[in-house]
């Protein structure tokens, strides 16, 4: 496993967005936190999508699902001292924690998460 994928970057893939290339290339070696996974399935939810057709797209993808357990929901409750400024949702944070108990990098869209990465003890990676 060489990365922790954010929902922003994973759907940036599944809508066929800018940087869903790079997140494609990463999939083999991806893995998502199941906070992270919800956020995906809202998004679908929303727009209409049933559990049968939601399960079509998510349950093909080559990445590893884990679980956001306790460890994960402290270590995502202590981060947001640092990352309040830059405004990481707790579905940021989940994450960041699990790229972090990892040791690996976090993928994502959204770009305010570049000036936390020193704060965090996380290599933040932007597919666009």
């Amino acid at each position: 496993m060489t990365c922790v994928l954010d929902a922003s970057a994973l759907l940036a893939l599944l809508l066929d967005e800018p940087g869903g290339e790079k997140v494609r290339a990463l999939l083999p070696d991806a893995s998502i936190s199941t906070v992270n996974l919800a956020e995906v399935v809202a998004h679908y939810a929303r727009n209409g999508a049933s559990k049968a057709e939601i399960g079509e797209v998510l349950g093909p993808l080559p990445i590893d699902r884990i679980d956001f357990d306790a460890d994960l929901a402290v270590a995502c409750g202590l981060m947001l001292p640092a990352t309040r400024a830059a405004g990481l949702s707790l579905g940021d944070r989940a994450c960041v924690a699990l790229a972090k108990r990892l040791g690996v990098s976090a993928i994502t869209a959204d770009r305010s998460w570049s000036t936390v990465s020193e704060a965090v003890g996380v290599e933040v990676e932007l597919v666009r």
